[in-house]
């Protein structure tokens, strides 16, 4: 349980088996994910687990249009500053499956508006995912 060391977080036996649940699905999950796939869980501890989570770099948030709240797996090298998250990635949501994925892209815009200062920014796209895509 590396992650929770690397991010400074005590290792108990819920944090690693919710933990688990993220390393074992590619895709983003919702709070009802987590919860079915745990045994015995006290729901106040594991809106706090998210939380500490959330705010130490170890999971974000992703809220697509019209779409539930879902929580993905930070990369390792995740910017986290004080609740702020910088991701170099795309989330994608699968019009097939409705499954939403972080996907990694080098070939991402920089925003720059004159007279602000972009800390953060996301770029959501929808399609066909490669699980749900047909071979040609």
């Amino acid at each position: 349980m590396d992650i929770l060391r690397d991010k400074n977080l005590r290792v108990t036996p819920f944090r690693k088996e919710v933990l688990e649940i993220f390393l074992e699905n590619e895709h983003a999950i919702s709070i009802q994910d987590i919860e079915e796939a745990l045994v015995e869980f006290d729901r106040i501890t594991l809106y706090r687990t998210i939380k500490s989570f959330t705010n130490k770099g170890v999971i974000h948030e992703i809220v697509m249009p019209g779409d539930i709240r879902k929580l993905a797996l930070c990369d390792r090298v995740c910017d986290h500053e004080e609740g702020l998250h910088e991701h170099n990635h795309i989330h994608f949501q699968c019009r097939m499956c409705d499954e939403v994925y972080c996907v990694e892209s080098d070939e991402l815009p920089q925003v720059k508006i004159p007279g602000f200062i972009v800390e953060e920014q996301e770029i959501q796209a929808k399609g066909v995912c490669k699980k749900c895509k047909k071979p040609s």
